[in-house]
């Protein structure tokens, strides 16, 4: 790849040490007149051209229009008016969240080709209102099926932490994108755990916000738009901007969230706090001894700072594993049979082996698995009443290798039970680095709120990062 670094050697100069500055950073420094937009954005930019062939993190980059904008918003800054909160950072956003002007895949060849959308989704005008540079698109798997990046249309995504694994799925290329350094920020989508899994795999912050908490289309009662990025403060940032109200996703909550609580010291957010420690779900995918042992020692941590830590039994007394990858079949199956049978052929052929088992199902299986579902919620919402709120791992494993679609082909959704199951009811929860495994992998620590207590969860979150220290520098690439 011309001009890219021999591998193994961090990149240098000045221009990378811009793209390894968080959004609340750059903010900063456009205040005090230290940086300008253009510099940062052409930085950014010029790093995703160098990097992007090994890690298929964009299928568009908007060179044109990112500079542009870049130079809208250097005017703003030196004029003391700055549109709204982003206004100057570069942000990406993922294959399948509206962008007007812009194709919009869903991973998938099946939708190929793809008219330009024709208006923005709601996370996509929040950041333009916000004043936000936007970069581009980024890859995710076919349908968002996948906590891996395979994609029909895009190629295969990589993890910038070792190029052999994958940056975990569905918001594939945005992960690999913030955790390289190509933009501070990133906007995902989340049904069954694509935010948290992707940031967990890539030593990132990704929150899954109470359901309705964050407008998108199309409106939905499980899948939640959320951001990815290297820092809580960070994610905190772009949460406030993308939960205002949007009346055309009708399950969104009507009202905007309330101000987020000014910082303060670990010790006064975790001290009195009743957290559970979840490490056996009693089904799915047992964690891995690494993990394990990492979310231990986060327990710990908190403990040590005055939390109540209680160790909870396994979660299910009933195996949900069933119910929740039957529904997900018909779901995906149904999305695919909206189109000719020839662009069915066209979707990646692990999707298509993996949904064909819903053909056979009747109404009344796909209603039982639906009531399952609906079983789940109440264990959880038992298992957790006395608690504010639950320490888990994200997913079982580190990031697997980069050309599997599944970790365990036989069983393709049972590692997904410790993300899936707070799609199902409704909880805020977020992924935060806590620890890497002995090839240098991150792990990511869950924690789980209560529904409504987003910025609660994001205190503990914030509190938890200082205390641990991890905030990772980029990879070397």
């Amino acid at each position: 790849m011309a001009g890219a670094p021999p591998a193994g050697e961090p990149a240098k100069g000045k221009t990378d040490e811009l793209c390894r500055l968080t959004a609340t950073e750059l903010i900063a420094a456009y205040k005090a007149r230290r940086l300008s937009p253009v510099d940062v954005t052409a930085a950014i930019l010029d790093r995703i051209h160098r990097l992007n062939p090994r890690l298929l993190a964009f299928y568009r980059v908007e060179h044109e229009g990112a500079m542009t904008a870049a130079y809208a918003s250097e005017a703003r800054w030196m004029r003391g008016a700055p549109v709204g909160p982003l206004d100057g950072v570069p942000v990406s956003i993922k294959d399948s969240i509206a962008v007007a002007g812009l194709p919009m895949y869903r991973g998938s060849k099946a939708y190929a080709p793809a008219a330009p959308s024709s208006v923005d989704a709601p996370p996509a005008a929040r950041l333009r209102e916000a004043g936000a540079i936007l970069l581009g698109k980024t890859t995710m798997p076919d349908l968002g099926c996948l906590a891996s990046g395979l994609s029909s249309q895009h190629g295969t995504a990589r993890n910038p932490w070792n190029l052999a694994r994958t940056p975990g799925g569905s918001t594939s290329g945005g992960a690999a994108a913030v955790a390289a350094g190509l933009g501070p920020l990133t906007i995902g989508t989340d049904l069954g755990g694509s935010v948290r899994i992707p940031a967990a795999f890539c030593g990132l912050v990704g929150l899954k916000p109470t359901q309705g908490r964050i407008p998108h289309l199309p409106a939905s009662s499980m899948r939640s738009a959320g951001p990815l990025a290297r820092s809580v403060a960070d994610a905190v940032l772009l949460t406030a901007v993308l939960s205002q109200p949007d009346r055309r996703d009708c399950l969104s909550l009507p009202f905007p969230a309330p101000p987020a609580p000014p910082p303060a010291e670990p010790e006064a957010v975790i001290r009195g706090a009743r957290i559970g420690l979840l490490l056996d779900l009693g089904a799915g995918t047992p964690a891995g001894p690494e993990t394990r042992a990492a979310i231990e020692q986060a327990a710990l941590l908190l403990a040590a700072q005055g939390a109540t830590v209680e160790p909870l039994p396994a979660l299910f007394t009933e195996d949900p594993e069933g119910a929740v990858e039957t529904y997900f079949r018909a779901r995906v199956l149904s999305e695919l049979q909206h189109l000719p049978a020839d662009l069915q052929a066209e979707a990646h052929p692990d999707v298509r082996s993996w949904c064909e088992a819903a053909k056979g199902l009747s109404a009344a299986e796909l209603l039982e698995a639906m009531n399952g579902l609906d079983r789940l919620r109440v264990q959880v919402n038992d298992a957790f009443a006395g608690f504010d709120f639950v320490l888990s791992p994200v997913m079982p494993m580190t990031a697997y290798a980069a050309d599997l679609a599944f970790p365990d082909r036989e069983r393709a959704w049972s590692h997904l039970l410790f993300t899936a199951t707070y799609n199902q009811t409704q909880q805020p929860a977020l992924s935060v680095p806590c620890g890497f495994d002995r090839d240098g992998l991150p792990i990511g620590l869950q924690i789980v709120g209560q529904r409504f207590a987003d910025h609660a969860l994001l205190r503990l979150a914030a509190a938890f990062e200082t205390l641990r220290g991890l905030r990772a520098d980029l990879p070397v690439l």
